[in-house]
């Protein structure tokens, strides 16, 4: 609207300035040495407007013609710039579905109309790391590290190839220059950080950890559980080189991640050593009700220096209770109540705990069974029978991290070198499945774990003991097994005089160790075939059927080549 309304008053005031003009009497006259020209004041006006018009045209004409070739060349590279674009584009959404010839094409196209642009060198690289060729992708990630605008992106590049070429000096060396370039860079600093602590340079992975909180890369709650990982394995590191760091980076660690469990067991030793003993226990106990694990069991029961076994089961026993029987770990708490009741003697109260696992026990379970035949009874039978069940019994939580298994506690995944990496849990390769068991049950072992354990008889001496005969007592064994539930039957041998039985308990007999069973039938005989077929093994070099090589018959030839006259000549030559 505004503009109809300033259009219309430039048209009044065009319309009121012809109107003056016109109005306007007399004439006008223009003298230049002899030349006089005399004319009205609009012819004037009029013949000034066309000559003004006249002037832009000419200046338009000449402009124009003077900026052409200008105008040609950059309209030629705009076209050039375009269709380098378009390479680029249809280039990487080749890369994007894995089309290496056209991902190729398209990179040369580009690479030549658009030679200074940071996406051809960007489509250039990764063809040549989609083809394969490293030497060709690290060229032109060399290109871009060292333009300003592309160098972040090349040095990404350059640190990929590295890591792919198994350089670790190289690929610490560009994440370094990446993080000096950009503290915020999150591949670079991640990087630094698992190299430093796969070095074991913990102060160096805390000042990196420190530098990533401040530019804002992890939160407040995971700066504090990595910053306790950290110092709890330079604490581990130092206990016995420099218990003092040692024990003050444990301590810290402890005030950071208090459910930490290789913190807690490290801070209640060094707590125990200063006889701060409800301290220690108080440390276990947090980290025992976030994660109930063995090591915290067994800090727990050494808590006090100089306890004897019974009050270290009782201890552990306190702890035990502290974990419903609905939780997950309550099973931690059975497994140390029967180790600390072995190492007290106490096998009665061992046995009580492991019994609701014994019918589907795991390694330790079976290994606690086996120690506990071995000590209290000597029965070394049924021992190896619950050793030989713990190698096919399912596994027991381990430490665990990017299905590697560890022994013992790691600070960073030696797999991906992802820091905090490690749990607690069942290793994926030994949780059930829908097939069923393939392995059964060998018949030694169910007589094994069958048998009750053997009793230690002492007869009285009589005056004039007369041995049994051979052929009526059974070999004394350690491992005869009876039946534990039901007594299996056995069939009575012929009558015979039996020896005179000692006067206070009279010998049992021994049920056999292997047993057969009835659900197995014997395989039918295969049929022996007529005729059995000779066949050569691969690595058999067989019998030369021509007898043994002679070196002086093979250069004199043949008996009947030796033959004189015609017929040892014909015989050379093949007839």
């Amino acid at each position: 609207m505004l503009r109809i309304v300033l259009f219309l008053v430039l048209i009044a005031l065009a319309g009121a300035g012809a109107a003056w003009v016109a109005d306007q009497p007399g004439d006008l006259v223009l003298t230049a040495g002899n030349l006089r020209v005399s004319t009205t004041l609009p012819r004037f006006v009029f013949l000034l407007g066309i000559f003004a018009a006249a002037v832009v045209l000419a200046w338009s004409i000449l402009t124009t013609l003077w900026r052409t070739p200008g105008r040609l060349r950059r309209r030629r590279h705009e076209k050039r710039h375009a269709r380098g674009r378009h390479a680029i584009t249809h280039g990487l959404l080749a890369i994007g579905h894995g089309d290496t010839a056209l991902a190729r094409r398209h990179a040369d196209t580009a690479r030549r109309l658009a030679a200074n642009d940071p996406l051809a060198l960007l489509l250039h690289a990764q063809s040549a790391q989609l083809e394969g060729n490293r030497d060709e992708a690290q060229r032109a990630f060399r290109a871009m590290a060292e333009r300003e605008d592309t160098r972040l992106l090349g040095l990404r590049g350059l640190f990929i190839e590295a890591q792919r070429s198994d350089d670790a000096v190289g690929a610490v060396m560009i994440a370094e220059e990446a993080i000096k370039l950009s503290p915020s860079s999150t591949w670079a600093s991640h990087a630094v950080l698992g190299f430093r602590c796969a070095r074991g340079d913990w102060s160096g992975a805390l000042a990196i950890l420190d530098s990533n909180l401040s530019a804002g890369l992890i939160d407040r709650q995971a700066y504090r559980r990595q910053r306790g990982v950290l110092l709890t394995a330079r604490a581990l590191q130092l206990e016995t080189m420099d218990r003092d760091v040692a024990r003050e980076s444990v301590m810290e660690a402890i005030k950071l991640a208090p459910t930490l469990v290789p913190a807690a067991v490290l801070a209640a030793k060094f707590e125990s050593e200063a006889h701060q003993v409800r301290r220690a226990m108080k440390l276990v106990e947090t980290a025992w009700l976030a994660n109930p694990h063995p090591d915290l069991a067994d800090a727990y029961a050494h808590v006090k220096l100089g306890d004897s076994a019974r009050q270290r089961l009782q201890r552990v026993e306190t702890l035990a209770a502290k974990t419903p029987a609905d939780k997950a770990g309550h099973v931690e708490g059975q497994l140390a109540i029967a180790r600390a009741a072995i190492d007290a003697s106490e096998f009665d109260r061992a046995r009580a705990v492991l019994a609701p696992y014994v019918n589907d026990p795991t390694q330790r379970v079976a290994l606690l069974m086996a120690e506990i035949e071995r000590t209290e009874h000597g029965d070394g039978g049924r021992a190896r029978a619950w050793t030989l069940r713990a190698v096919r019994a399912r596994h027991d939580p381990a430490w665990t991290a990017d299905g590697y298994v560890s022994d013992r506690w790691r600070p960073v995944s030696p797999v991906t070198g992802r820091l905090d990496a490690f749990q607690w849990q069942t290793p994926v390769a030994s949780l059930p499945s829908d097939r069923g068991t393939t392995i059964e049950s060998s018949a030694f072992e169910e007589a094994m774990l069958a048998a009750p354990p053997p009793k230690r008889v002492t007869a009285a001496p009589s005056e004039n003991p007369e041995p049994a005969p051979a052929a009526t007592l059974p070999a004394a064994q350690d491992n005869s097994p009876a039946a534990a539930l039901e007594e299996p039957s056995v069939t009575p041998a012929e009558p015979v005089d039996p020896a005179p039985a000692p006067s206070e308990s009279p010998p049992v007999a021994a049920t056999p160790v292997f047993r057969t069973r009835a659900d197995l039938g014997k395989p039918a005989p295969s049929p022996i075939p007529a005729v059995v077929p000779i066949i050569r093994a691969p690595d058999d070099p067989g019998i030369d059927d021509e007898g043994p090589s002679d070196e002086f018959t093979e250069q004199i030839g043949t008996p009947k080549a030796q033959a004189g006259g015609w017929r040892g000549f014909w015989s050379r030559w093949g007839a």
